[in-house]
């Protein structure tokens, strides 16, 4: 455990794996009437639930403070809350499969956003990876989902909005991570303010009716609240480890797994225009991975 806890690709794998997972979970929920708000809820409520719990049992305290309050809910608002809520509305369009390759623009977008705000320098190798990541975006985007099911091109810019959220909240989780504080205890935080943003939202909009659909699935959402207190607990533990644009990387690692338990279980079939989308994004992520061993003009903020 202390080899995965310190080692960057594996916990990319794992962490990238258990988001992957997220993506059929999530269309079970949402297949069985749940709102796309409500599992989002049950994501972070549950995750945060359980790590409090284990933060708590490990003899650790949470010690709030305003900096840690704004790290918390903004992180929430724009890591959580807001890309679920995305994603869930859109897979039950989409196809979970075809929504998980959005993750795949995560790290394109993360680098793009790094340059542009300045926390790190523009190289061509860079720009040439954001370039043909833009190119098997076009070419995904185009499909339009599930093969023989072609979705709204307003449900295609909602899924493109998802590495947008969650690129921007790479870079911020980065930037203002509060000095000495170790990654349970942001994730508990994150996901608990995450929670109390969408509960409002949920009492607001639908009232507490909007939670009898969760009856029917307990098993699902039991399995998702599990898979995401794991992922979490390792997520920003791989953000110290690994900076913003590497953990980006997770995307990868979570389309590989939401495309295949698409197809195996959930029967999802998507056309050869998707495919070769998805591997020319691919290889733009290999390229920016390429660009971030270069020698930097500038210094990147590393958390502690």
């Amino acid at each position: 455990m202390k080899l995965l806890w310190d080692s960057a690709l594996g916990l990319l794998t794992v962490t990238g794996g258990l988001l992957g997972m997220t993506l059929p979970f999530g269309k079970l929920g949402t297949a069985a009437g749940v709102p796309a708000m409500v599992w989002a809820f049950v994501i972070s409520f549950g995750a945060g639930s359980v790590l409090l719990c284990a933060l708590l049992l490990g003899g650790q305290r949470i010690r709030l403070t305003a900096r840690k309050l704004r790290y918390f809910f903004v992180t929430a608002a724009v890591s959580y809350a807001f890309p679920n809520l995305l994603m869930f509305s859109a897979i039950p369009h989409l196809g979970a499969g075809y929504t998980g390759i959005m993750f795949t623009l995560s790290p394109v977008i993360t680098l793009a956003f790094s340059i542009l705000l300045g926390v790190r320098s523009p190289n061509l190798l860079g720009v040439a990876g954001i370039a043909v990541g833009f190119i098997g975006a076009v070419m995904v985007a185009l499909t339009r989902g599930e093969a023989g099911q072609p979705a709204d091109y307003f449900w295609v810019a909602i899924g493109l909005l998802i590495p947008v959220s969650l690129a921007a909240g790479n870079i911020y989780r980065t930037v203002d991570w509060p000095e000495g504080t170790g990654p349970i205890e942001l994730a508990v935080g994150s996901h608990l303010a995450a929670a109390t943003l969408l509960l409002a939202g949920i009492l607001a909009l639908f009232g507490w009716q909007a939670f009898t659909p969760l009856s029917g699935v307990p098993l699902v959402a039991a399995g998702q609240v599990a898979s995401a207190s794991a992922m979490f607990a390792f997520f920003f533990r791989l953000q110290s480890v690994g900076g913003p644009v590497y953990l980006s990387q997770i995307g990868y690692v979570a389309a590989a797994v939401g495309l295949f338990a698409g197809m195996i279980f959930l029967r999802e079939h998507y056309q050869l225009l998707t495919w070769l989308g998805a591997a020319i994004i691919t290889a733009g992520v290999f390229i920016t991975t390429k660009a971030q061993s270069q020698p930097r003009a500038r210094a990147q903020t590393q958390p502690a």
